[in-house]
C-alpha cells in the first residue's frame, strides 16, 4: 500500500510543493520556534489548541518564522545577530535548504512573503555601514537572492506586508549593533527609531519618527489589521522609572498614536513589548511582556484594556475567538477581555513569537 510519506515523496520529486497546501500538512494553525528539553531547538507546528502537529529541528535558537502564504513551507530565522536563516518543508518535516546572510550582514529574526509567494523580504544588518537592509529573495528560483534596499532606517526587526500587497511596513528600532559586540547596543544615546513603509521595489513611501522625549522607545514588533492599520510594540532604552507607552498604532498618512492605556501597564511590562498583534476582529490589540510576566489586551473602541499576569508569557496570535499565547514554561493559551483560559501544555520552551498560518 502506497504510504503518506511515499505520496509526499512524490510530490517532492516531481516539484509540485506549490500546488500542495498547509491542509496537506495537517492544517496547522500556529508555528513556533521553541527549546527542547534536551537544550536543542526546533520549529513546531501547532493546533488551534497548541497541540505539536510536526516539529524540525534547528541548529541554534529560532526567533520568528515567515509562512508562505499557500504552500506548505516557511522560512525560520535565527534570533539575533544570527547568520542562518531555514527554509522548512512541513510537508515532510525537513529543512529544504539554507539562507545565508551575505557578507557584513546578519538577520534580525523576521521576514515576509509577497502576497503571491514569490518573493521573501528579510530584515537585516548592514552592520560594518550600520544600516538596515531589507534582503529580496527569489522564492520559485531556490530562494535565489536577487536584490536588497534600504530599510528606511537603522536596526530594522520586524517586517510584515501591507494588505493592497504593494508595500512593506518596516519597524526600524533604531539601534546599532555588531556581531563583534555581540548584543550590545552601540548607540542608545544617538537612536533613532522609526516606522517606514516600503515598495516592493525598494521606494520608500513613507517614515515616520516618534517625538524627541520618546527617541529612546525602540520601535521593535509589528502587527497589521485588514484596513491597513499597524499596531507598533516599543521596548524603552531610557530610565526605567520613567512611564512611557509601549503600544503604538498607526495608518499611512497619519501620525504615530501612543495608546495611553499602555502607560497604565509601564510598570508590569517593565519597559518591554515582546510581541504584539490584533484580535481577529482587527479591533482590538494584544501586547506580550516575557521580563514582566504579563499581558494586556486593548480595546481601540472603547479604550478600554485588561491584563493578565502570565509567567514568562511572549508569543501572541489572533484566533477564532480572541487571540492565544505561549510562554516559555510550555503553556499554550487562550484569552479575550472576559478572561484567559491554559488550553494545552508541553515539555517546550516557547520562543517569542506565535505566528498564525
Amino acid at each position: 500500500m502506497t504510504t503518506r510519506r511515499a505520496v509526499l515523496k512524490g510530490i517532492m520529486a516531481s516539484g509540485l510543493l506549490a500546488r500542495a497546501s498547509w491542509a496537506d500538512a495537517g492544517a496547522p494553525k500556529y508555528l513556533s520556534a521553541g527549546r527542547r528539553p534536551n537544550g536543542s531547538y526546533a520549529v513546531y507546528g501547532l493546533s488551534a489548541h497548541g497541540s505539536i502537529q510536526f516539529e524540525i529541528p534547528l541548529p541554534g535558537r529560532g526567533h520568528a518564522a515567515a509562512a508562505h502564504p499557500t504552500a506548505p513551507m516557511a522560512v525560520g530565522f535565527a534570533r539575533r545577530p544570527g547568520q542562518f536563516a531555514l527554509v522548512l518543508d512541513c510537508l515532510m518535516g525537513s529543512v529544504r535548504q539554507w539562507l545565508a546572510a551575505p557578507k557584513d550582514r546578519h538577520f534580525y529574526g523576521h521576514g515576509a512573503f509577497s502576497a503571491d509567494g514569490s518573493l521573501l523580504f528579510t530584515t537585516e544588518n548592514d552592520f560594518e555601514n550600520a544600516e538596515g537592509r531589507i534582503g529580496v529573495w527569489d522564492v520559485f528560483n531556490g530562494f535565489r537572492r536577487i536584490a536588497e534596499f534600504s530599510s528606511g532606517g537603522v536596526g530594522p526587526h520586524d517586517i510584515r506586508l501591507m494588505p493592497d500587497g504593494a508595500a512593506l511596513v518596516v519597524a526600524n528600532g533604531g539601534i546599532e549593533t555588531h556581531p563583534d559586540s555581540g548584543r550590545a547596543k552601540l548607540n542608545i544615546p544617538t537612536m533613532e527609531p522609526n516606522l517606514s513603509y516600503v515598495s516592493l521595489s525598494g521606494d520608500l513611501r513613507e517614515t515616520e519618527a516618534l517625538p524627541k522625549e520618546l527617541r529612546k522607545n525602540s520601535l521593535r514588533h509589528l502587527a497589521v489589521n485588514s484596513a491597513g492599520h499597524v499596531a507598533i510594540g516599543a521596548q524603552w532604552q531610557g530610565d526605567p522609572k520613567k512611564d512611557v507607552p509601549l503600544v503604538f498604532t498607526h495608518k499611512m498618512g497619519g501620525a504615530l498614536h501612543a495608546i495611553e492605556a499602555s502607560m497604565n501597564a509601564q510598570s508590569g511590562f517593565e519597559g518591554y513589548v515582546g510581541s504584539v498583534v490584533f484580535d481577529a476582529t482587527g479591533q482590538a490589540i494584544a501586547a506580550t511582556s516575557p521580563r514582566g510576566d504579563r499581558f494586556a489586551i486593548y480595546d481601540l473602541a472603547d479604550g478600554s484594556h485588561k491584563a493578565f499576569q502570565t509567567p514568562d508569557v511572549c508569543g501572541v496570535a489572533a484566533s477564532e475567538q480572541g487571540v492565544v499565547a505561549s510562554t516559555g514554561q510550555g503553556v499554550f493559551l487562550a484569552a479575550k477581555t472576559s478572561g484567559a483560559q491554559e488550553l494545552s501544555s508541553a515539555p517546550v520552551q516557547w520562543d517569542n513569537h506565535l505566528i498564525r498560518l
